[in-house]
């Protein structure tokens, strides 16, 4: 009798027997196989989702602990950056504007931040669906935008400027990274010592501004002059502190990838701190020298495997072993590719460059004088 042909297996097939599970008779091994099968499936699909499910606070530049108003101005930065008015037909500026808002939906809502730190993104979809305002990509960029600036890019709506707040200066450290922790990834913390605000003895003049005033100098004569008015504030001085900052590198990060770290710079005295941004740099590699999304190495063989050939392998950083073989006859200075063995391609999900090797072949220092005759006897009529 022939079989039915096997079908591929639904999540909401392996759902439904998964819970027919235990009504079957326990002796039906066929079951078990397709109940564990499911759940394999299952697992996969939930690991998939966690995979890619979008940081918010990475979006922004922000660590978990951020205040309201760190967020609010750090979208304001990024959103002016990266608004499409200002990037024609830039598609990487459309997305990361997109990004931006959908982030910033999140975290400026108090209900929908506590539901994302605890549950993530998967969590505020699931909230929205169930009735609950708003959800991560519910109104995009723009018009996030509109209701932030009251209008559009040029003139925020027409309305009057607000006075820009001082910054302090911004801050780029240069971050040496192994090609191992940049194939892998990692998070690395970094200890940094910095400038900081702290309270002192005493009071001092704060918030300053220039208001005109008119007086009357003689009759039907007036002067107008600007007045400095100052507030009274509490005494603060910079004092130095260290800080350890989580630095988290993705798989395949390129050289020169710069990551924002929000009001993490120099502090300003009546206004807000500099941001940090932390720049990758490939560090040197005893085996491999990365190029792009490709890794290069030199592989040694021996006068004897470069003439009758070889089967060798090596641990890449992942601990697999990638085989090197070769039956023919190989030269000095030989180059070979093998596809798929290099850097994965930075954001681009089970992507990867290639892996360029260089054959180098080492000769004997010395041969005896037999050793010499048998040689030229091997290879007699070779040439």
């Amino acid at each position: 009798r022939r079989r039915a042909p096997r079908r591929a297996l639904g999540r909401s097939s392996c759902l439904r027997i998964a819970r027919q599970r235990r009504s079957l008779n326990p002796s039906t091994m066929a079951t078990r196989s397709v109940a564990a099968r499911c759940l394999a499936f299952v697992l996969l699909l939930a690991l998939t989702a966690v995979a890619s499910a979008a940081d918010y606070y990475k979006t922004l530049g922000l660590n978990r602990g951020a205040s309201d108003d760190q967020i609010k101005r750090a979208y304001r930065k990024l959103a002016l950056k990266y608004h499409p008015d200002k990037n024609p037909g830039n598609q990487e500026a459309a997305s990361k504007f997109a990004d931006i808002g959908n982030a910033y939906e999140v975290l400026s809502d108090a209900e929908k931040r506590q539901i994302y730190d605890r549950h993530g993104e998967e969590g505020v979809k699931q909230h929205a669906q169930q009735g609950g305002h708003g959800g991560g990509g519910g109104f995009g960029g723009g018009d996030i935008f509109s209701q932030f600036f009251g209008g559009g890019f040029g003139g925020f709506g027409g309305g009057p400027q607000e006075p820009e707040t001082p910054k302090g200066d911004s801050v780029v450290i240069d971050l040496d990274v192994s090609i191992r922790d940049l194939y892998l990834g990692r998070v690395i913390r970094v200890a940094r010592d910095k400038s900081v605000i702290k309270p002192a003895k005493g009071t001092r003049r704060c918030n300053c501004k220039q208001r005109m005033v008119t007086r009357q100098i003689g009759p039907g004569m007036y002067q107008q002059y600007a007045k400095e008015e100052c507030e009274e504030c509490p005494n603060v001085r910079l004092g130095r502190e260290t800080e350890t900052i989580a630095i988290e590198i993705d798989p395949g990060a390129p050289d020169g990838h710069e990551m924002l770290f929000f009001e993490e710079g120099e502090p300003m005295v009546d206004g807000e701190p500099g941001d940090l941004t932390v720049r990758v740099r490939t560090a040197k590699d005893d085996r491999f020298e990365r190029r792009g999304n490709d890794l290069r190495m030199t592989f040694r063989v021996d006068l004897v495997e470069a003439l009758a050939g070889f089967d060798k392998a090596f641990k890449h950083f992942d601990g697999r072993e990638v085989r090197l073989k070769r039956d023919g006859i190989t030269t000095p200075g030989l180059v070979e590719t093998i596809a798929g063995e290099g850097m994965p391609v930075h954001n681009q999900h089970k992507k990867f460059g290639n892996l360029v090797v260089t054959y180098e072949v080492d000769f004997p220092k010395k041969l005896t004088e037999k050793q010499k005759g048998d040689i030229k006897k091997l290879f007699a009529g070779t040439f």
